[in-house]
């Protein structure tokens, strides 16, 4: 327990500390961040999407970076092709209940995925049932798979086109990290293929 405020100016300057260090860090994965930017691009332009999938802080990594491509990031323009397979609660439950959760997202992408899409999938671990399952679905759908893990990449490593792996271990700065690599990408890919509303 933190007992004064020294106490706590001591964690806050470490946690900043070792933010700071995993975001020198992830210059580590820059080919990777590039290859995926590539890949959203290709898609985009040739009438595909862009579909995301997570749990947890995941999930809501996952929605927030479909509404940056839907809606807009640094500048106003058309809206690009997105979705998160985390929103529809009734989807989620139904198949939850009915085909189990491990199933959740690989059901949802049989039905709305196609050939020439993107599957971007948020794992801390790359070990999270339901994106691994979808993931293994993607390789079957012709749908290219981007992973988003730690350090270690997990059972994702195997099923991944490409692998973005935080070189980190704990989960909240994973988390940082992801959200940091998708608004580098959601810029990477604005900027190349948007031009500005006037």
């Amino acid at each position: 327990m933190l007992t004064s405020s020294t106490d706590r100016a001591a964690v806050i300057s470490a946690y900043f500390a070792e933010t700071e260090r995993l975001m020198k860090r992830l210059t580590e994965v820059s080919d990777d961040v590039a290859h995926a930017a590539e890949a959203w691009m290709t898609a985009l332009t040739n009438g595909g999407k862009v579909i995301f999938c997570g749990n947890g802080g995941s999930a809501a990594d996952a929605q927030h970076l479909a509404a940056e491509l839907m809606g807009r990031f640094l500048f106003d323009r058309e809206p690009m092709a997105a979705l998160s397979l985390t929103v529809d609660t009734s989807a989620l439950t139904a198949i939850g209940n009915d085909y189990g959760y491990e199933n959740t997202f690989s059901r949802q992408l049989r039905g709305i995925g196609r050939a020439g899409d993107v599957l971007v999938g948020m794992s801390t671990s790359g070990n999270s049932a339901n994106v691994v399952k979808a993931f293994e679905v993607a390789r079957e759908m012709g749908i290219v798979t981007i992973g988003l893990t730690g350090a270690n990449g997990g059972k994702m490593t195997a099923l991944s086109d490409i692998l973005i792996a935080v070189p980190h271990g704990q989960t909240n700065h994973i988390q940082e990290a992801h959200i940091t690599v998708g608004h580098l990408i959601c810029a990477l890919v604005e900027s190349t293929l948007c031009s500005p509303k006037r």
